[in-house]
């Protein structure tokens, strides 16, 4: 382990390295993390260990992409304000775009044969994948009896009441706040830039709000539904994207009309196979919105303005707060607060996981309201076998054989097209 970081590090070099770590972040925020601690700790030695894990808390703390607010945090921690912008900016630039060239191809050649059973393997994998990140987060999440009653609580709100992940996220931080047990973290004497950022936060939050205005101003109704939505997006999302994913789907499927089922887990199955946060399957549906209330032009106007919504504030928070982190992190009721979201998270999950194996799995479903529950229901004739048999293959290969989700879903994508040809 490294005892000092090293004392000085070009512009230049940083700027290759997040480079490099931004074109090879596949396989969500864990392997995201453990590509920068290996490049910029391990090898590099540019960040100590124990200020990599005091970030990384740190920005569980925050909403958003906690990779990409890590890639943000240790720039600005190397290089001030321009090594912050460049490390979250070279974070997501490469997974944006990709995830604009496989929108333009869905939209165009979306309806093929092959490119319909490609998908129906793909989506097939989607629930294991959730299941994996469910597994995942249970370990860390749910240690105490009240961690795991406020699990159970947030999973009944989501897939029983269809509650608003927002109310949940601020129920179950209040929980969290007024019921657990959760020590602050210790205090660091590692210096950290003298660099004021109150001025980029204010000019952040300018930005931020510019588009919206602008969007409300011209009545711009469809725009500016966009904007609004993926700007609560970025407020809300404690706990990565897959917490969030809920609440997306609860949106724009159903609620907005904007995208079908099918292909919400689309979005979830391209955004697993790019670099870069899985977040941005927010930009995917972005534009798949935009394509269907206007065309090809407007998609690329919604890809770029959701892009703008959701990722922007992450350089908001970072910059905000990073000065006052080691005050922060010694605010007890903020790590109990943090745990109650993240125990919140695995209930959210839990029902993500029925909800996309009940889409897999089901080609048509009944929707029920009995008092206050608002339930949807599978019909038990529609049940697609095929689709669970792809599951168990990916189940087999992704949790039992750790095969990484990037060998897994083209295989079973392959799969499927070459059994839909017989």
């Amino acid at each position: 382990m490294q005892n000092q970081a090293t004392s000085h590090v070009s512009l230049t070099q940083f700027t290759a390295v997040v480079g490099k770590i931004g074109l090879l972040s596949f396989g969500g925020p864990a392997a995201q993390i453990a590509l920068m601690q290996d490049e910029l700790v391990d090898k590099r030695g540019w960040v100590l260990q124990q200020d990599f894990l005091r970030a990384l808390s740190f920005c569980m703390l925050l909403p958003g992409p906690e990779a990409m607010q890590l890639a943000t945090y240790l720039g600005w921690r190397l290089h001030g304000l321009r090594g912050g912008f460049i490390g979250g900016t070279l974070f997501i630039l490469p997974g944006a775009c990709v995830i604009f060239a496989l929108a333009w191809a869905y939209v165009n050649f979306g309806h093929t044969g092959w490119s319909q059973a490609a998908f129906t393997g793909i989506k097939a994998c989607v629930i294991v994948i959730v299941l994996q990140a469910l597994l995942k987060i249970c370990t860390r999440a749910l240690i105490l009896p009240m961690t795991w009653a406020i699990a159970a609580s947030s999973f009944c709100a989501v897939a029983l009441f269809d509650l608003p992940y927002p109310w949940v996220v601020l129920a179950t931080a209040l929980w969290g706040v007024a019921a657990l047990r959760t020590s602050a973290h210790p205090k660091s004497h590692t210096p950290v830039p003298k660099q004021r950022t109150l001025a980029a936060s204010s000019g952040i939050a300018a930005l931020w709000a510019l588009p919206i205005a602008i969007l409300w101003s011209m009545k711009q109704v469809f725009l500016t539904k966009i904007a609004l939505l993926f700007s609560t997006l970025a407020v809300v999302t404690f706990g990565g994207a897959y917490a969030v994913l809920g609440y997306l789907a609860q949106t724009a499927v159903t609620d907005l009309n904007w995208l079908t089922p099918p292909q919400m887990i689309d979005a979830l199955g391209l955004a697993e196979t790019t670099p870069g946060p899985l977040i941005l399957v927010t930009q995917f549906v972005g534009f798949l919105a935009g394509f269907q209330a206007g065309g090809i032009s407007l998609a690329f106007v919604a890809g770029l303005l959701t892009l703008w919504v959701t990722f922007l504030p992450c350089f908001l928070w970072i910059f905000l707060f990073a000065p006052h982190l080691e005050r922060l992190m010694s605010i007890a009721w903020l790590a109990r607060a943090l745990a109650g979201i993240t125990a919140a998270v695995v209930g959210v999950i839990a029902s993500l996981s029925i909800w996309f194996a009940g889409q897999i799995w089901f080609v048509s479903h009944i929707k029920r309201t009995i008092g206050p529950l608002h339930l949807s229901l599978p019909d038990l004739s529609s049940f697609d076998p095929l689709s669970l048999c792809f599951s168990a293959l990916a189940a087999l290969l992704l949790l039992w054989r750790k095969w990484d989700i990037l060998w897994t879903l083209p295989l079973v994508a392959l799969l499927a097209v070459g059994i839909s040809t017989f």
